[in-house]
């Protein structure tokens, strides 16, 4: 998943296994991708996808950015950037409260799941697709997005990535599973 690198500060070298001891649920797949250049002289970026059934349900990216010197805006020498968007049906997708749901689905991650941070900020949008002419057909489909950074304490980054993880899988509108609990693989009826 997170290829090590040597040459590399040890604080980021502890992140980065950190980030590689993380677990996720079968159903989302994580691929490290180009982390962006500009934002922080080391990065490292995770693209992930949720497939129910061959579909496509929620795509994201979890980015671990670090600036030996720190930074006054993230205040401190990490922060997490991340991006989620999921398909929703239209009536859950015309809720007004939708954003505030979202967020409340981060904030509950990471704390469920002990990912210390501080300094977090974010938007929630929604989208709107309606369709005309030779697409009339189709029907309206609603999106929801998440953009969040954050800075986390420390160098510890697994509890962050299973936060986010989980978070994408709720966005993805998958059930949780309690700890010690295995979900039987999803069959189609015929």
């Amino acid at each position: 998943m997170v290829s090590a690198q040597p040459q590399l500060p040890d604080d980021f070298q502890a992140a980065l296994a950190s980030l590689r001891a993380a677990r996720s649920r079968p159903e989302l797949s994580l691929e490290e991708i180009p982390a962006p250049s500009r934002l922080a002289p080391y990065g490292v970026a995770l693209g992930a996808e949720v497939m129910v059934d061959g579909e496509e349900v929620a795509t994201g990216r979890f980015i671990l950015l670090h600036d030996p010197n720190g930074s006054s805006l993230w205040e401190g020498t990490f922060r997490i950037v991340t991006y989620i968007r999921a398909a929703l049906e239209a009536d859950i997708g015309n809720d007004g409260l939708l954003g505030n749901v979202a967020w409340a689905w981060l904030v509950e991650a990471l704390d469920e799941h002990g990912a210390e941070h501080r300094a977090a900020g974010g938007t929630a949008t929604r989208i709107l697709s309606e369709s005309y002419g030779t697409l009339a057909a189709r029907n309206d489909s609603v999106d929801i997005e998440l953009r969040a950074s954050w800075t986390p304490s420390g160098t510890g980054m697994q509890a962050h990535l299973e936060a986010w993880s989980h978070m994408v899988c709720t966005f993805a509108g998958l059930p949780p599973v309690p700890d010690g609990v295995t979900l039987l693989p999803q069959r189609r009826r015929r």
